[in-house]
């Protein structure tokens, strides 16, 4: 579906503008994000303006009432998040205007997106189908279950490891997004026969901390490489989503604490990237950057 959006819409009384997104947004869309329960802090806000490219819809006197953004993977595939509109202006057609607006920059890449419930038929009607359910799990870590327990410390020289490994668990390259999650988080990894098989990274996010990106080759590895970062964060909050059914690493998230919060459903517009294997992707970085 091909959208050409006008640089304004009129939304009842009033009207609203699109412009593009810049750090100087920041408090403002903290403030979006909060109002539609989001648990997103300003520090996570500047990462994705970091990493990507948006649009912010103004009203007249200057309030952001809507955001919409998308992350490059590779160059032929393009991760669309940060679409926030309230349930009011949804009704008015503002998220359609927001997304034709990101279509239109995406141009011929493949698009993938994770929808929320409200947001699902939106994106239905622009021609985007379901690929799979994608599990919200979060809570306060308890003690853990036995399990697993063969993963080993990140260290510096495994990035060129997980540059590579992401890449094939994502099914595109995302250079930018890996190096700065790398200088922000804490790194676990599993290695055979002097290789990295696979690696998880832990960062503050939200209410507490994130594990992801979680990339191994079997649910046993996955388990392996979550479990040091769940014992360290014992007492508190932390969130995984993934598009594992349900099973032991499910299992294993909801012993330790973690239990399942909602489901969105990732789709996709166009070509979408796939995972040749045998690594995997088990744990998003989150919603947005997939």
């Amino acid at each position: 579906m091909t959208l050409q959006p006008t640089p304004t819409k009129q939304l009842e009384s009033y009207e609203v503008f699109a412009t593009p997104m810049t750090a100087a947004d920041l408090p403002k869309l903290h403030e979006l994000s909060i109002g539609v329960g989001w648990p997103h802090r300003p520090e996570d806000w500047a990462l994705a303006i970091e990493l990507g490219e948006g649009i912010v819809a103004r009203d007249e006197i200057g309030r952001v009432v809507g955001s919409a953004m998308w992350f490059p993977l590779g160059d032929a595939f393009a991760a669309i998040g940060m679409v926030i509109t309230s349930p009011r202006l949804q009704e008015l057609g503002a998220g359609s205007w927001l997304m034709g607006h990101i279509l239109g920059r995406v141009a011929e890449r493949g698009k993938v997106l994770n929808a929320t419930r409200a947001a699902y038929r939106l994106y239905i009607s622009l021609g985007f189908m379901p690929l799979s359910p994608v599990h919200q799990h979060n809570g306060v870590v308890g003690a853990l279950p036995a399990g697993p327990r063969h993963a080993r410390v990140m260290h510096p020289q495994d990035a060129a490891a997980i540059h590579a490994l992401d890449s094939v668990a994502m099914g595109a390259p995302r250079p930018a997004l890996i190096d700065r999650l790398l200088q922000m988080s804490t790194g676990t990894v599993v290695e055979r026969g002097g290789a990295v098989t696979g690696f998880a990274l832990c960062r503050k996010f939200g209410r507490g901390h994130v594990v992801g990106p979680v990339v191994a080759e079997s649910e046993e590895d996955a388990i392996a490489l979550i479990a040091p970062h769940a014992e360290a964060l014992e007492g508190q909050f932390l969130r995984m989503d993934t598009r594992q059914p349900e099973g032991p690493l499910r299992d294993f998230l909801v012993a330790s604490g973690i239990r399942h919060y909602d489901t969105v459903t990732r789709m996709g517009l166009g070509a979408v990237p796939q995972a040749p294997g045998p690594a995997l992707t088990f744990g998003l970085v989150n919603q947005a950057f997939g």
